[in-house]
């Protein structure tokens, strides 16, 4: 059964997208049969992998709303892993799901229909906290939370907390944070560095150990519709990443998780 990761922040601007979509080919490249489902109606994910949102036959719309056959819907990327994609018609099935019985295990019992051919399935949620984020937070194993070292960012972590909190007794008890990544890292801020030690000091190991600096080539890479490590694989910012889901392997394993 694949692993299935949710990359969530309320607070846009902290990366989220950035790190689903490297994250996923970091994966890929190491080998792991990878998914990546983009839940958010900008499509941004879709745009980085390399897909043209406006140019899709098929959706998460038509996978998650009319029950359209994952691999019909799935689109192979050049790094190996293969993408859902969105695009403005997702916003459409937030409208659905709201008047839905089933509204928030949509997600989850969609991937438990299909069967999973893959090892990790990584979902890009939307910058809110809305159904779709919720359907994401249900059908997951773990949340992985990117944000920036800023005491803003601090301010609102403590709302998805309390949603994952949420989640939890509504329905998903196994739901763990799988971590909180610091992207957009300037080792050279003195604010950085305090809001760093303060995230440290709080959550402990459950902050990794890999950093995000910021770094040009992972900021000019979406735009070329490539991962980083395609756009520029010595760059900072795809070594980094490729660091990254060597920790989460690493952290898996050590649980003992399937």
């Amino acid at each position: 059964m694949a692993y299935c990761i949710a990359i969530a922040n309320q607070k846009g601007g902290v990366g989220k997208t950035t790190t689903s979509v490297n994250l996923a080919a970091s994966l890929a490249l190491g080998g792991e049969r990878t998914l990546l489902i983009d839940l958010d109606p900008q499509g941004n994910a879709t745009m980085g992998a390399g897909i043209d949102k406006n140019d899709v036959t098929r959706s998460a719309y038509e996978w998650l709303i009319e029950e359209a056959p994952l691999e019909s819907v799935a689109i192979p990327c050049p790094t190996g892993f293969s993408t859902i994609p969105a695009n403005t018609d997702l916003t459409a099935a937030e409208v659905e799901l709201l008047t839905s019985d089933v509204r928030l295990p949509r997600l989850r019992d969609r991937l438990t229909h299909a069967g999973s051919p893959y090892d990790f399935v990584l979902i890009d949620c939307p910058p809110t906290l809305n159904v779709l984020t919720l359907n994401a937070l249900l059908a997951a194993t773990g949340v992985l939370i990117p944000m920036q070292c800023e005491y803003y960012a601090l301010e609102g972590i403590s709302s998805l907390l309390d949603t994952i909190e949420a989640i939890r007794e509504a329905g998903n008890p196994e739901l763990r944070i799988e971590g909180i990544l610091r992207t957009m890292y300037d080792p050279r801020s003195g604010l950085t560095r305090d809001v760093s030690r303060q995230l440290i000091d709080h959550f402990n190991d459950s902050v990794f150990r890999t950093v995000i600096p910021r770094n040009v080539r992972l900021a000019e890479a979406p735009s070329h519709g490539l991962p980083a490590i395609l756009y520029d694989r010595s760059s900072r910012g795809a070594v980094a990443y490729m660091a990254l889901a060597k920790e989460l392997r690493e952290r898996i394993e050590r649980r003992g998780d399937d």
